[in-house]
């Protein structure tokens, strides 16, 4: 298929990557001109502006958006907008507000054109592992893209089959799936961020109180100078704590068991924030949900090695960088 791709950051020009790899057409477009001209020389066809791209690409066209949440996508959404006819589709692959993804489709629903929202996990690794996708929108648009959609999923590969799922169908096994009405993809992948918080955090503070257990504090006889990145490798492999969050956690601890290189600064990226405030609205308990974003809001304050873990992790499944100039106090 024929798709044009907005926005070639690390995600962006590594979804390009792995489309042109599976067959498809891109179009692409980037703030930057070197970006595009690499990408270029991959395989795509360049643009030098949204109208342009839309101008290469044929009717019913296809737009995937892929710029950071809040002003940046909804400026490109309404640019596209003005360029698109009816039949053609936008698609929101970063990280929205559901709630913006049905304002923007009741706007863009009124021009005749279908938005789709898809909530995209799989960070800088997404290249070769694929990407898991949570999509909303309306089901006739989204099944004329299921070949961009299954290209850029990871697959079934060798993970076993769930017992009970032998009669039930959908794309679910191949690590896409079809949400619901405008909006629902980026909720779900929104609870899936907040979940990743709260993951994140039982591992760092449990890391944390391995890292500790030398403490002076502690009776002799009970004190452990403990192999942390020899813990996390042996909990990969058959442990129920096992997961790709831990994989990540045993290749920084690897490269450096004290985490020096990390101030333990761990930023939040909204989706825990929303999560949040999604259970305030449904009355729904989320302790630790809610506990793990306010230790990233302490962590701007003081830093200990759990959060230098955090920071680690973010670091590993996305490429997240921390800021600069953070004041180091552990």
């Amino acid at each position: 298929m024929q798709l044009g791709m907005v926005g070639l950051g690390r995600m962006g020009a590594n979804m390009t990557r792995r489309l042109l790899r599976g067959g498809h057409k891109l179009v692409v477009s980037d703030l930057s001109a070197e970006t595009v001209k690499q990408l270029a020389g991959e395989g795509a066809a360049a643009s030098s502006s949204l109208e342009d791209l839309i101008g290469k690409l044929t009717p019913p066209r296809a737009t995937w958006v892929m710029v950071p949440a809040g002003g940046p996508t909804e400026n490109t959404v309404q640019s596209l907008l003005q360029h698109m006819q009816p039949g053609d589709v936008i698609i929101d692959g970063g990280n929205s507000y559901f709630k913006d993804d049905v304002r923007r489709s009741r706007i863009c629903k009124s021009k005749g054109v279908d938005y789709i929202d898809v909530g995209t996990s799989g960070g800088v690794w997404g290249l070769e592992r694929g990407y898991c996708m949570m999509i909303g929108g309306p089901k006739e648009a989204v099944t004329r893209l299921d070949p961009i959609f299954k290209t850029l999923a990871p697959g079934r590969g060798d993970i076993p089959r769930t017992p009970g799922r032998e009669k039930m169908s959908g794309t679910s096994e191949d690590g896409y799936i079809h949400c619901g009405p405008s909006g629902s993809g980026h909720f779900v992948k929104m609870v899936h961020n907040g979940i990743e918080y709260g993951m994140m955090q039982a591992y760092a503070e449990g890391f944390d109180i391995f890292r500790n257990a030398t403490s002076k504090e502690l009776p002799e006889e009970i004190r452990y100078d403990l192999n942390l990145a020899d813990i996390a490798e042996v909990w990969r492999r058959g442990s129920v704590v096992s997961s790709w969050l831990l994989d990540l956690t045993a290749i920084a601890l690897a490269e450096s068991p004290s985490l020096s290189e990390y101030s333990g600064f761990v930023q939040d990226s909204g989706e825990g924030r929303w999560t949040i405030q999604a259970a305030i609205d449904e009355a729904v308990p989320a302790e630790v949900l809610t506990a793990s974003l306010y230790a990233r809001f302490r962590s701007r304050q003081e830093h200990t090695f759990a959060e230098k873990m955090l920071s680690a992790m973010r670091q590993k499944f996305g490429g997240h960088v921390e800021p600069k100039k953070q004041t180091k106090t552990a």
